[in-house]
């Protein structure tokens, strides 16, 4: 393929495919966690070990960040957004010692909602892929405040705000 444009398409099709697996395997994964430990042990186990993943990436992404970086924490992390930013668009508010994004689309829920998750369960895996998040931008020392998708939360999916540590 030698037109840049459809191979840029291309691309972009298959990052959105790989996430959907992504999600996927955590669906199947919670689903047979469940039925060999029960609903609420395997939620643990996935929250535990997504957590850990994201304190991974945060050691090589954010290692020169601080407790009190929160802004430029959240503008690093804006700026490697997957597909420049249209698989997680997102609005943000910026301030002195804060940022806060309010992720309008995830191709992670979109494939639960596609694969006919109810709404306690989608609630469930979005509290469970919110655990990245959480170890990512914990593993940081700033202030991680996430509100995850829940029934009644409106359309797009988690609100993440990150403070900087000694903010008042």
């Amino acid at each position: 393929m030698t037109d840049p444009q459809a191979r840029a398409e291309k691309l972009s099709r298959e990052l959105d495919s790989a996430f959907r697996n992504r999600a996927d395997l955590y669906r199947l994964l919670l689903d047979e966690l469940t039925g060999e430990l029960g609903a609420e042990k395997a939620e643990a186990i996935m929250i535990r070990a997504i957590e850990q993943r994201g304190k991974e990436v945060a050691a090589a992404a954010f290692a020169s960040f601080g407790a009190n970086d929160a802004r430029a924490i959240g503008e690093a992390f804006l700026a490697v957004s997957p597909d420049g930013g249209l698989m997680y668009p997102t609005d943000v508010e910026r301030g002195d010692n804060r940022i806060a994004f309010k992720v309008k689309r995830c191709p992670l829920k979109d494939a639960w909602v596609e694969a006919g998750v109810g709404d306690q369960k989608l609630a469930t895996l979005c509290r469970i892929a919110g655990a990245f998040d959480r170890g990512l931008f914990e593993a940081t020392g700033v202030r991680f405040d996430n509100v995850t998708w829940t029934p009644g939360h409106g359309p797009g999916c988690c609100h993440i705000a990150l403070t900087n540590r000694d903010a008042r």
